[in-house]
């Protein structure tokens, strides 16, 4: 049998700690030169160890000050389906509430933003064509759990009431909703997720380490004409939430 490799052993180590309390949640780890010199292994050990921990939600990382110990949290379910966006109101709320949680978000709009490249092809427009960019940050009891980057066409939703995703009489109705109003009928989403490892901006927003695992979902809307009416990339940690699909089947 072959030997467990070192950065498993440190993490087993680290694990037992918490466990045996000589850590309790929201105390800072000694420095990474300091749990190798006592374990007898190099910084880079124990880099992974902790990475792989804060990936398993026992650690969190935080920009420029260190890691820590998690505090004790359920992991968020984040439920993917065709039919969750209701006339009621926002599928993430109803998530959120179905989990006794208070759910909210805070956006940021940019109207008239060129289309960068990868955007303009999703989306099946020229490169630099203008677009309605929105940023979110969704939240659950306050706690960051999702981030989104949202891509309108102007020319889809330029004049209209629903230009501004978060601003106006449908503000915050949710992408199939608002296009209604204005006529275009949605028929079905594309969704690619992929896991990856956070960035640095998404990793300070989130409360997590660089090297944290999320998963990257490239979603986008199409009417039924088949034309491609928002494309998002949507951000989730994979140690504070669980994706669900839901699968409607039609008889």
């Amino acid at each position: 049998m072959s030997e467990q490799p070192p950065y498993l052993r440190i993490a087993d180590e680290l694990r037992q700690r918490i466990a045996e309390h000589v850590w309790e949640p929201g105390d800072r780890l000694p420095s990474r030169a300091q749990i190798g010199q006592e374990c007898g292994v190099g910084e880079n050990v124990v880099r992974r160890a902790q990475e792989l921990l804060i990936s398993q939600g026992v650690l969190e990382g935080r920009a420029g000050s260190g890691t820590y110990v998690a505090e004790p949290r359920e992991r968020v379910r984040v439920v993917r389906s065709s039919a969750r966006e209701q006339p009621s109101g926002s599928p993430f709320r109803q998530d959120m509430k179905a989990l006794r949680r208070q759910g909210d978000w805070e956006s940021r709009t940019d109207a008239k933003v060129p289309a960068p490249a990868e955007i303009a092809t999703r989306l099946g427009i020229a490169e630099g064509e203008l677009c309605v960019r929105t940023t979110y940050e969704f939240l659950a009891d306050g706690k960051p759990v999702q981030l989104s980057t949202s891509w309108e066409p102007y020319a889809v939703t330029g004049g209209t009431l629903v230009v501004l995703p978060e601003g106006g009489p449908h503000a915050g109705a949710g992408v199939v909703n608002r296009m209604a109003t204005i006529g275009v009928t949605i028929s079905h989403a594309v969704e690619q997720p992929e896991p990856r490892h956070a960035t640095a901006e998404e990793a300070s927003l989130l409360g997590i380490q660089k090297a944290a695992l999320v998963t990257h979902i490239r979603r986008t809307y199409y009417s039924d004409e088949g034309r491609p009416v928002e494309t998002a990339d949507i951000v989730v940690p994979a140690a504070h939430c669980e994706i669900v699909y839901e699968i409607p089947i039609s008889r």
